[in-house]
């Protein structure tokens, strides 16, 4: 939003207006005392000295574009990212715009809206999306909302595998507190197959929703027909947690028969940016539409005939009565949407096709050789995409300090979430990680493993 200063000749027409005659009246009411306390700020700066002072501080910041090497994923993925984005992002139109109540003058703003819904349906091979929420946690959180407005309370029970992302399950605790929701599952032991087998057994009558990740947060693959079925056959709906570049490649959760399908789109052309902000989408079959959370941009012909675009349905709280609400807490993060779509138009069906398997040929690669490295193995036998788990002969902590030294971003400490997993590291690797960072990485473990 553009500052514009009023003149004095401005001013002094408004305070008039409002019946005071200077700005000082505004402020009457306030004891004298607490008008103008004195704060222990540092003298004021200059623009030029504050832009010198904030270059300095930023130029502390190690990045990974250039300065580390990255194979840190857990959730949030080093792509790369298509210069186009930034570049339409930054226009006018779409970096001041936010809700589009006035379709007349919105059109804009809700067309980029329906393209990023189409796209996620094509993508997860559901059938309607909405206009996105604050990121994957939430949508996760508001997936549980859905099957209890679903069942209308009437079924309390909610499994969540524990291999879904520890960040996703406590925000759905904290979600679900004072609900009456039971939370099954989590306590179950981390395993190869074993372990979507065990959530099976947990679904009953009770049951509203069972939540699994995929791949989960090991980064494994798993095919979760039979666990969806297993819900559907006890009445219960199932929703994945999904990545959405490993979508380009795997079969999706529409075709397992998944029935609510959430996750986290920053890796469809959203910077780290220090973990945020980011985008999650929610994507649901159509007979879920109506206790699905957010708003739905729909298409349609005005009365000239001509295509248009408009809020089909607003169930969230600044539309309509608060009571009413799918969700109250839900958010349009329409900029960033725009981004993921312009993303997933840019890269086009082959495109996003051919990072998925970057992915998945490097990780493997480096899967592969780091497996080599004596003292050190793949935790787990089962498929996986681009993430693996690596068991170290030294606690994670001190294995990354070492990588650091080297301008090395080294994996996940999967101890700090899972006790029992001690020494194991989860690392990432994407399109970016090129075969020399990959030998760079064996290098320096393999001295690790000697020290």
């Amino acid at each position: 939003m553009t500052y514009i200063p009023i003149t004095p000749k401005e001013r002094d027409a408004m305070l008039e207006k409002i019946g005071v005659k200077t700005l000082d009246d505004l402020f009457k009411d306030i004891p004298a005392r607490h008008r103008f306390p004195e704060l222990d700020l540092p003298p004021a700066l200059t623009e030029m000295e504050a832009a010198v002072e904030l270059a300095d501080i930023a130029s502390n910041n190690e990045t990974v574009r250039g300065d580390l090497i990255s194979f840190l994923g857990a959730g949030m993925y080093n792509h790369y990212i298509p210069s186009v984005i930034d570049h339409m992002l930054r226009r006018g139109e779409f970096y001041t715009a936010y809700t589009p109540y006035q379709p007349e003058i919105s059109q804009g703003t809700l067309q980029g809206i329906f393209e990023y819904q189409s796209l996620m349906c094509a993508l997860t091979g559901m059938e309607v999306s909405n206009a996105s929420h604050y990121d994957g946690a939430t949508a996760a959180a508001e997936a549980v909302n859905l099957a209890y407005a679903q069942f209308r309370g009437k079924r309390t029970k909610v499994i969540v595998s524990p291999s879904v992302h520890p960040q996703y399950r406590a925000v759905i605790r904290t979600y679900t507190q004072g609900m009456g929701v039971e939370i099954a599952g989590e306590d179950s032991v981390i395993s190869n197959q074993s372990s979507v087998t065990s959530l099976e057994a947990l679904i009953d009558e009770n049951t509203a929703l069972v939540i699994v990740q995929y791949p989960d947060f090991f980064g494994r693959i798993y095919d979760y027909t039979q666990l969806i079925e297993a819900a559907h056959a006890k009445g219960a709906l199932a929703c994945v947690v999904a990545n959405p570049t490993a979508l380009a490649l795997l079969k999706t959760p529409g075709e397992m028969g998944a029935d609510i399908v959430v996750g986290e789109a920053q890796p469809l052309g959203i910077p780290m940016w220090y973990g945020g902000p980011s985008l999650g989408f929610f994507t649901t079959r159509k007979q879920y539409v109506h206790k699905m959370a957010g708003r739905l941009v729909g298409e349609t012909v005005d009365n000239r005939g001509q295509r248009a675009y408009v809020l089909t349905l607003t169930a969230r709280e600044q539309h309509i009565k608060r009571e009413r609400a799918t969700s109250n807490i839900c958010s349009n993060q329409g900029l960033l949407a725009l981004g993921a779509a312009i993303y997933m138009s840019v890269l086009g069906k082959a495109g996003m096709r051919q990072v998925a398997n970057l992915c998945y040929q490097k990780a493997h690669y480096a899967a592969e050789t780091l497996s080599k490295i004596p003292g050190y193995g793949l935790c787990f036998s089962d498929p996986f995409f681009h993430e693996f788990s690596l068991c170290c002969p030294k606690p994670v902590a001190e294995i990354n300090a070492h990588l650091l030294d080297h301008n090395i971003l080294g994996g996940y400490d999967l101890s700090q979430d899972y006790p029992e997993l001690q020494n194991h590291m989860l690392i990432a690797v994407t399109e970016m990680n090129t075969k020399e960072e990959i030998d760079m990485l064996a290098e320096v473990l393999a001295e690790v493993s000697h020290d």
